[in-house]
This record gives structure tokens, C-alpha cells and sequence, in this order.
């Protein structure tokens, strides 16, 4: 007669072999001996092994819930850098000049106060059409850089790109890796 698997889940590890050193009393092993044991019986090496696995689960179930990027918009948005990753022309459509923002924004340094003529460098060094203006000002109106009311002391605003930022950052970034120097 094949006996039918009834399955254990238990929320907390510590709490559950808690209760079963209760249960056994002084017979019991040390609470580390009997959380390894526990761990063994469900398959693992030991419970640093256990927790290893359970941490790279919700890591990877984590990854599994960014919504995947919008790959068509991605295209468009590469379309108009050339081969050095500097943008070409000003995109029309809002979207596209979104992305293509946060491309100039990579190039951009991190955590760095930079005066109005430091930010026309790095932007007129990533773009062929030479407005750094208009750039400078949609990045503020789209809230990736800062400034001071006077304009001065810019500043790039640290936050997640959207998963299509990021595919169209690694992009550029690969693009710019083959600049000459």
C-alpha cells in the first residue's frame, strides 16, 4: 500500500525547531544540531545551505516580476544614436526622447555638482546636434538632473531606470566602449 506525500511548510525555521526542542525536552539536541538536522530531512546540505537556497529563490522570483521592456520603443530609441552612442537628431515622439534621455543621463557622473558649462560638456560630448539647452532642460522637466533656482550647482537625479532605460544604457555604453580615444 503507497502512502500519499502530506506536505510540511513551517513560515519561520527558528520558530518551528523552537517548538520541537520544547517537545523533546531535555533529550533534545542544541537548538544549531537541531535546526541542521531539520534541514537535512528537507534535502539540504545544512541550514546555511538551506538559507542560501531560499535567498537565491526570491531573488530570482524577484528578477521574474520587472515587466519586460517595451523592445519596439528601445529600437526606435537606439535607432537615432550612431555607432559611438552620441544621439544624432532630437526625437519627435515623447517616449523616444525619454529614453533617449536617460542614454544621456548614464553619461552623466553620479553623485558630481556640476556648473551649467560641466553639464554642456558631458551632453555635448554624447549628442552631434549641438543644443545642450534643450537637453539640459528636458532632463530637469523629466526629473533626471537638478539645478538650483539660480541655474547653477547641477546635479544628476539618482533613481531605477525603467527596464527599456536600462537595455538602452548597457547599448550606449557598449557603443561608447568603442569611441576612439
Amino acid at each position: 500500500m503507497s502512502k500519499t506525500p502530506v506536505p510540511l511548510h513551517a513560515d519561520d525555521l527558528t520558530g518551528f525547531v523552537r517548538t520541537l526542542s520544547q517537545q523533546l525536552g531535555d533529550s533534545s539536541p542544541s537548538h544549531l544540531t537541531l535546526m541542521n538536522m531539520v534541514a537535512r530531512a528537507a534535502g539540504f546540505q545544512n541550514v546555511q545551505h538551506m538559507r542560501a537556497t531560499s535567498a537565491a529563490a526570491r531573488r530570482i522570483k524577484a528578477r521574474q516580476k520587472q515587466p519586460a521592456a517595451e523592445m519596439r520603443t528601445v529600437e526606435r530609441t537606439l535607432h537615432l544614436f550612431d555607432a559611438q552612442g552620441r544621439l544624432r537628431q532630437w526625437p519627435s515622439k515623447r517616449s523616444v526622447q525619454t529614453l533617449s534621455l536617460w542614454g544621456l543621463w548614464s553619461a552623466i557622473p553620479a553623485a558630481a555638482v556640476l556648473q551649467e558649462g560641466e553639464v554642456n560638456v558631458c551632453l555635448n560630448a554624447e549628442h552631434c546636434f549641438d543644443d545642450p539647452a534643450t537637453l539640459r532642460r528636458t532632463m530637469i522637466s523629466c526629473g533626471l538632473l537638478t539645478r538650483n533656482r539660480d541655474g547653477s550647482d547641477y546635479r544628476r537625479v539618482e533613481q531605477a531606470p525603467t527596464p527599456e532605460a536600462k537595455v538602452v544604457i548597457r547599448e550606449l555604453s557598449e557603443r561608447r566602449r568603442g569611441r576612439p580615444d
